[in-house]
């Protein structure tokens, strides 16, 4: 199974990214028009209560049709291929840059084998597993590993496959992240901190360029910021979403009743954002730092950059999902704000893009 292989892209083969979530599923197509990259088509479908759960397919019969709803109704054109590279849940999937000695390709594969299955709580044969040479130091090689685990991808497989779709690929959302928020075009981008905000949790990607280092997770989530301004207010969880939906993060000041009421929330995801970039320099051979913090998903909360950029002191910035891409002088049918939710989709749907 090669998650890692790069695809030139050709006129003669068309993909779609899929991004199979716990909530929605989300579809987009990719085009040229003459030189200009254009958006064919996406939709965004809700997975009924209970189908997956962080990651794992529960329900294979609903969540083979959901994905057929999704194809189906994407718009505004018709999806034109059967070709699908979809994403793998970030919570199931063990990535990690691993430094060993220099050794002739033959024998990288055998060596790869035993790091991966000591630096993961699953045996060698209960995943599949592919590498990346990205680079070399003195006697050193670097090496991008990823390991996901049979059961997770062998349901995604068969929902894919019962869906009447061929499957090209499947990548990590990192890897997806990663291609359509950093920008390409900078050859001086660094390290940056990929804070993907979800509604059941939020993802860490730390990227050397374009390329993930490491990953993590915590429980930080949208639904947890609702449950906590219910109970701190005393309203029902319908009230508390609204005033998370109008109000977001608040003001950040002493005398704000919704900043106070999260606030304590909101320190433990700043708390965790700085030991995630402290343990990359702690492990990192490279003497940079983390330069900007990027935030991106579906469940960005208004007043959460201004806040986390003041508590942090970094540059903290939205994600933007398009950066890579060239319309012309077309604006993406996508806005911006709304694209933040399609950034693994985006970014699967570019893989055939040469990076």
């Amino acid at each position: 199974m090669n998650f890692l292989k790069k695809n030139i892209f050709t006129f003669e083969d068309s993909y779609f990214g899929i991004d199979l979530g716990d909530l929605f599923v989300k579809v987009l197509q990719l085009e040229k028009r003459g030189s200009d990259d254009s958006v064919r088509s996406f939709s965004i479908t809700p997975v009924p209560d209970g189908c997956i759960e962080d990651g794992r397919i529960i329900d294979k019969n609903k969540v083979t049709q959901v994905i057929k709803t999704a194809v189906a109704t994407a718009r505004p054109k018709k999806i034109n291929t059967k070709k699908v590279i979809c994403s793998l849940p970030e919570s199931k999937v063990f990535l990690r840059v691993l430094s060993i000695p220099k050794m002739e390709k033959a024998e990288i594969g055998e060596a790869i084998k035993w790091e991966i299955e000591a630096s993961i709580p699953l045996s060698v044969d209960q995943v599949y597993y592919d590498w990346q040479l990205i680079g070399e130091v003195g006697d050193k090689q670097s090496i991008l590993t990823v390991a996901v685990s049979r059961d997770i991808v062998d349901d995604i497989l068969e929902v894919l496959e019962s869906a009447g779709l061929e499957v090209h690929s499947l990548e990590a959302e990192s890897m997806a992240m990663a291609r359509s928020l950093i920008d390409e075009s900078d050859e001086k981008c660094g390290v940056s901190l990929i804070v993907d905000l979800g509604s059941k949790r939020t993802n860490f990607v730390i990227s050397e360029g374009s390329l993930p280092f490491f990953t993590s997770s915590i429980p930080f989530s949208s639904n947890g910021v609702t449950d906590v301004i219910a109970k701190t207010l005393g309203v029902d969880k319908e009230e508390a979403e609204k005033i998370k939906i109008s109000e977001g993060v608040g003001c950040c000041h002493e005398d704000d009743f919704v900043f106070n009421s999260i606030r304590s929330y909101l320190e433990g995801l700043s708390v965790e954002i700085e030991k995630t970039v402290d343990f990359y320099q702690n492990i990192s051979s490279n003497s940079g730092k983390v330069e900007r913090i990027i935030i991106c998903g579906g469940a960005n909360l208004k007043g959460l950059v201004p806040y986390l950029a003041k508590r942090l002191k970094n540059k903290i910035f939205v994600g933007d999902p398009w950066i890579n891409l060239d319309f012309g002088e077309r604006l993406p049918i996508i806005s911006k704000e709304k694209s933040i939710q399609f950034t693994n989709a985006i970014g699967l749907a570019m893989k055939n893009k040469k990076v």
